[in-house]
């Protein structure tokens, strides 16, 4: 009995532990190293069968772009498959763009996941991944099981295991362009590339060292475990462009510091986040800061890290 629509799929936004630039490749992309952690902060879509081919999108929250990344998976899908079938997909947008949050990503991934069910297509996850990839470098990570170890431009991803944490999510009202922020002459462009000795089953056992030093004497600890963040492993080496180009990506990061002792920018977006201790974790999951507690114009969330995506389950490796 074939599907009529499919209804509340979650599409989680994610933060970057840290995302070091390692490198350029010749055709102008850089090269990137991060660790990809999903949160409870989420859009939901629901999608609706069509039978005519149409392709159409809802807005249940705020405007999207006339031909965002939804359509644009449900188009590539439809003509990579070669399916009659449509769909009219319903968005409730609640991760903000321009964020570095991949909302528009996980939309993405999560309208594949969906339309792959609902049209009984039955594509495995790595066929999906691969049409990803053509969408957007983070859309792939958005298909997978959970938190990853990130390199080459976002499509080499290693799966590893993060026990679930509390975070505070903050943003201020200014959204960033990407191409500025990788373009800005304080990128930093060349930071040592890490080697992962061990496996990431046991990540608080995982040990890198720079590639060009001696293994294993010049191997250290690498704390991959939520421990990097107050520690200081790592960076996000877009913030220091970033906070030049929005002053406001700096008022974020001290506003957190000085209530959660850590923060950090998230992807390329103006989001900043900090690791709560496990006692500031009272709160129910998307609940927003108390009103006032903010700066006028900022959107805020108490959340937690997700162990797996929540759809992964929907897709055969």
């Amino acid at each position: 009995m074939s599907l009529a629509a499919l209804y509340d799929l979650p599409a989680p936004a994610k933060i970057n532990l840290f995302l070091h630039v390692v490198g350029r490749r010749a055709d102008g992309y850089h090269r990137l190293q991060s660790v990809f952690v999903p949160i409870d902060w989420a859009d939901t879509l629901h999608v609706e069968l069509l039978d005519d081919g149409r392709l159409e999108r809802i807005d249940l929250g705020p405007a999207l772009p006339a031909d965002d990344l939804c359509l644009r998976a449900a188009r590539a899908l439809q003509q990579a498959s070669g399916t009659a079938l449509g769909a009219r997909i319903h968005i409730d947008k609640q991760v903000p763009w321009g964020a570095g949050l991949g909302g528009g990503s996980s939309d993405a991934a999560t309208t594949l996941i969906g339309l792959n069910r609902l049209w009984g297509l039955h594509w495995p996850r790595a066929r999906l991944a691969a049409l990803a990839l053509r969408l957007g470098a983070d859309v792939p990570f958005f298909l997978g099981r959970g938190p990853a170890f990130v390199e080459g431009i976002g499509e080499i991803l290693t799966p590893m295991h993060l026990p679930a944490m509390p975070l505070a999510v903050v943003k201020p009202p200014q959204s960033l362009p990407t191409p500025e922020i990788f373009g800005h002459p304080l990128l930093k462009r060349d930071t040592e590339p890490v080697i992962v000795m061990g496996s990431f089953d046991s990540a608080a056992q995982a040990v890198a060292a720079p590639a060009t030093s001696a293994m294993p004497a010049g191997a250290v600890n690498w704390p991959v475990e939520w421990g990097a963040v107050d520690a200081g492993f790592g960076r996000n080496d877009l913030q220091p462009p970033a906070e030049d180009r929005c002053p406001a990506v700096a008022d974020a990061a001290a506003w957190l510091r000085q209530r959660y002792g850590n923060a950090r920018m998230s992807g390329s977006g103006s989001a900043v986040f900090a690791h709560m201790a496990e006692d500031g974790s009272d709160a129910p999951p998307m609940a927003t800061f108390p009103q006032g507690s903010m700066p006028a114009g900022w959107v805020g969330r108490r959340c937690r890290s997700l162990e797996s995506l929540p759809l992964a389950a929907w897709l055969d490796d």
